[in-house]
């Protein structure tokens, strides 16, 4: 028998969830201290959904989802977002996939009885999942039909498959490797001891702020509230042991950094940061494809996911996809005027997001260097 219980994160949680990532589908951004330091530090207010398989003696963990409360502007109606922060890319629930048919009717159903919004947007939803068909059939069941707004093929790599082994792409890595080797010593260091990771990740952190991004304010050094929020979910993921930061650095000094998360079976490229100034080596490509070997040559890894858009870069060195899906639920009645509110809302964000990337890549492509846009990731599409 399942039950549902809904709560607020607590630190209690970490034994049990580190016992579901094992088995479960995989989602480092419902990770329990991730939630909590958003929770703690205020940066999102969220619940989490906790299915226990009751027929266990104790009682086992076997589903977790974890939903932010969010308005966007005063007077606007209370959703529920599957994101549970900013900065999240996921909003698939971690279940145990023996349960997963009896965990999604019983998410829904909790969500119904409880007094929180009835209205749950799934942005970047895993359409591949398990946890999707059963999401689908619970729905049905409830006589509710999902909005999906949009649908897209997520970059990622696996162990068996996925990674392009020659071509162009490949011919001008390793181009540009030999390049810049030429310039110094270069080498990959990925440490895994907190402290380290806490220390790389400042390294991180001065890279985008010395980017566009710093440039636009869209870095996170740009926001107090937002660089509080990310060096403890960091910080935190990495006392765990998931969460690293990998540097490419020449003669020691770093020119690329690549922020790592863990789930279970997965790992998650969350953040991608490089020196401008040596664009022309295509540091943060080259960074990638490092780390990509790497991780593969560990074991228990045997995924990579990008975090990011299908037409990053990641898309250039990764052949694998994932199909992703936004869709927008009503979980029970009365949340009519939210479910409208956000489906328009949302769909008027996605073209306009739309048309700002087309006009984008299309001043892209028009500037002089063509050799160097074939790997290097544009503005707008990074993460």
């Amino acid at each position: 028998m399942i039950s549902v219980s809904i709560c607020s994160p607590d630190s209690s949680l970490a034994a049990p969830w580190q016992d579901l990532a094992q088995r479960a589908s995989s989602n480092v951004f419902m990770n329990p201290v991730a939630v909590k330091a958003a929770c703690d530090s205020r940066f999102a207010k969220v619940q989490m959904l906790l299915a226990w398989e009751q027929g266990a003696e104790p009682a086992r963990l076997v589903g977790v989802w974890a939903l932010q409360l969010r308005r966007i502007a005063p007077f606007w109606p209370t959703l529920l977002e599957a994101l549970p922060y900013n900065y999240a890319f996921l909003s698939s629930p971690v279940v145990d996939p023996v349960f997963v048919t009896e965990v999604i009717p019983a998410f829904l159903a909790a969500l119904a009885r409880s007094p929180l919004p009835k209205v749950l947007s799934l942005r970047d939803f895993d359409a591949e999942s398990p946890s999707y068909d059963a999401l689908r059939s619970a729905l049905a069941s409830r006589g509710s039909v999902p909005m999906q707004l949009t649908e897209s093929a997520r970059p990622i790599a696996t162990r068996g498959a996925g990674i392009k082994k020659s071509g162009s792409t490949r011919k001008k890595l390793r181009q540009d490797w030999n390049r810049l080797s030429a310039t110094g010593v270069v080498d990959v260091v990925n440490a895994r001891a907190p402290a380290d990771v806490r220390l790389a990740f400042e390294t991180f952190l001065a890279l985008e702020a010395g980017s566009w991004k710093g440039v636009s304010g869209t870095a996170l050094l740009s926001d107090q509230a937002d660089a509080s929020f990310v060096r403890r979910l960091v910080g935190e993921l990495s006392e765990q042991g998931n969460a690293s930061v990998a540097l490419l650095r020449i003669d020691g000094r770093a020119i690329a950094a690549q922020v790592l998360m863990y789930c279970g079976s997965t790992a998650y490229t969350w953040k991608t940061a490089y020196d401008a100034g040596f664009a022309k080596y295509s540091p943060g490509a080259l960074l990638i494809d490092k780390v990509t070997e790497e991780l593969f040559a560990t074991p228990g890894i045997e995924t990579i996911d990008s975090c990011s858009v299908e037409g990053s870069f990641m898309a250039q060195l990764w052949t694998g996809r994932r199909m992703m899906v936004d869709l927008l639920v009503q979980v029970a009645p009365g949340g009519a005027l939210a479910f409208i509110a956000e489906a328009a809302r949302q769909r008027g964000y996605n073209w306009l997001r739309s048309l700002r990337n087309r006009l984008r890549a299309w001043r892209w492509r028009r500037r002089p260097n063509k050799m160097a846009a074939t790997t290097l990731p544009t503005p707008e599409l990074t993460k």
